[in-house]
């Protein structure tokens, strides 16, 4: 029995870290990133509930979350591009007051981006991401506890990403299933 148990354990997680480097081979576009996201919770929750899944399962996903997740990646995309350049524009020191206005917009951002993460976790195939990113970021505040396990995945990605860039990719697959989890335990979102 508790053998089998382990062998369960370890099954999760190796399809975790096969899910995330699914995930980051479709999202090399990056606008493509929280239809991957989608794509590989989506896999995940089958692969949990014991359904057959794969990697058909996951493209056919991915091409459904990504008809309007683009749109999402696109925007996320845009809003690390004003984080850049507030910060560059503080760096400069031209700015008034800029150390606490970068600090606002970094955790500005952050939030933004746990909001996207805890929607795409959240998206089924003919769901509408304005209503889930409307949702996941009422969450987002509600719930921080959740909100900072994904920050502390995003921590991990950054870390193994640091360390050697090719265990980055698997990494979101642990990441994304942190969002799973987190968004898992609150039924009220459903």
């Amino acid at each position: 029995m508790a053998r089998r148990t382990f062998g369960e354990r370890f099954g999760v997680f190796a399809e975790c870290l096969l899910t995330g480097v699914w995930i980051a081979l479709a999202a090399l576009p990056l606008v493509t990133l929280p239809a991957a996201l989608a794509a590989g919770a989506g896999h995940l929750r089958r692969d949990l509930a014991h359904e057959r899944g794969g990697w058909r399962q996951f493209t056919s996903d991915l091409r459904a979350a990504a008809r309007r997740g683009w749109l999402v990646g696109l925007g996320s995309l845009g809003a690390l591009a004003v984080l850049w350049v507030d910060l560059t524009v503080i760096r400069a020191g031209v700015l008034p007051g800029g150390p606490f206005v970068g600090a606002v917009g970094v955790l500005a951002t952050l939030g933004a981006l746990v909001a996207v993460v805890r929607a795409a976790v959240c998206w089924r195939p003919g769901g509408s991401w304005r209503a889930l990113l409307a949702s996941a970021g009422r969450r987002t505040v509600r719930d921080p506890a959740g909100s900072l396990v994904v920050i502390c995945g995003f921590a991990v990605v950054a870390a193994s990403a640091w360390f050697s860039v090719p265990l980055a990719a698997p990494a979101l697959g642990m990441v994304t299933a942190a969002a799973l989890a987190v968004e898992r335990r609150q039924p009220q979102h459903r």
